[in-house]
């Protein structure tokens, strides 16, 4: 992709691409003119680290988008990107952070969101590990084909149910012998907690709170073939008024990621260092290995559309979908991006 390829605009580049596409729209009466109101992106609240955090704190994306008369706008506090989908379909989000699989599952029953950024998978191990199986410390299960006849939490056609049949699928078991129960993060701890489940998918922020409270890993995500890539998605609407906000957006968040691999310690416990939502001890420690070895928001290339293809595959061979999604559909084309 000429544009971004797998390297990272300067913020001035940016900018100044977005001036020079303000004065055009004001000249010809465009969206970005303030006669047609401003263009509003809406986010879910970030919680306490990492670059979308860094960014409401430090109003990384104010001066950007004031140029192209944006702003955003922050809203509720969600556990995954399934946990949100509600929100995105009302509109009350309109640019969000997830993954494939998910989104997958969104794309089954809505054409309201395009896939505009992905981050490519993790794989060194010196990272810090956002997703995987757990089981208590006394569990009897010690690898995947201690699974069969058990009941594992996963978040329906998310990351959890795709990690779970992906890691059945390596071992050669039918997925059939393990017993899906579809919960959401918060409702899959408190199952976990409780014993009414035998193990977990736990993911996202759910995963090294979990290993923090003294749950045993059996698997990371990490240690799968996953073509499942961390992404973010734009309501079409948003996308349809304002396609450069939302590539300023990318641009921004991009260089966020580059600081945060620097100086991962600066994009933890951005606004509290203390309290419920402040991470310490192995949390933290881990936090920080995400931080400083993940990959940077890229604009798509063709070759994540068969990535996005092998997520779908799983899920319509498991049933979990209808029907194989059209890649050429899922994603934004910003190439003809006018």
């Amino acid at each position: 992709m000429g544009f971004f390829a797998r390297s990272t605009i300067s913020r001035t580049a940016a900018l100044g691409l977005a001036s020079v596409l303000v004065t055009a729209l004001a000249a010809c009466g465009g969206q970005a003119d303030a006669g047609s109101g401003q263009v509003v992106v809406r986010l879910v609240d970030p919680g306490n680290y990492g670059p979308l955090a860094y960014a409401k704190k430090n109003k990384s994306f104010d001066g950007p988008l004031a140029k192209l008369n944006a702003r955003v706008e922050w809203g509720g506090t969600y556990a995954s990107f399934t946990a949100t989908t509600d929100a995105i379909h009302s509109g009350a989000v309109n640019f969000a952070e997830g993954a494939f699989s998910p989104a997958l599952g969104y794309l089954a029953t809505s054409d309201d969101i395009k896939i505009v950024a992905v981050k490519d998978v993790v794989t060194d191990e010196r990272a810090g590990a956002g997703d995987g199986l757990v089981v208590p410390p006394d569990s009897p299960i010690r690898t995947v084909q201690d699974l069969r006849g058990k009941r594992v939490a996963v978040n329906k056609a998310g990351r959890g149910e795709y990690l779970l049949l992906l890691a059945l699928k390596e071992a050669g078991i039918p997925a059939d012998q393990v017993q899906r129960v579809h919960l959401q993060q918060d409702q899959a701890a408190s199952a976990f907690a409780s014993g009414q489940v035998d193990a977990w998918v736990a993911i996202v922020r759910a995963f090294p709170q979990a290993v923090a409270k003294g749950a045993r890993v059996v698997f990371r995500g990490r240690d799968l073939p996953s073509d499942d890539l961390n992404m973010f998605v734009a309501r079409t609407d948003l996308l349809a008024r304002g396609p450069e906000v939302v590539r300023t957006l990318i641009t921004v968040l991009s260089e966020l990621d580059e600081q945060e691999k620097a100086e991962p310690e600066k994009f933890q416990n951005v606004f509290a260092d203390q309290g419920p939502t402040a991470a310490t001890g192995l949390q933290l420690d881990n936090n920080i290995a995400i931080g400083r070895y993940d990959n940077v928001l890229r604009l798509p290339e063709p070759e994540d559309e068969a990535r996005l293809t092998g997520v779908s595959a799983v899920f319509t061979e498991n049933k979990v979908l209808p029907a194989a999604a059209d890649p050429k559909k899922a994603f934004h084309d910003w190439a003809g991006t006018k």
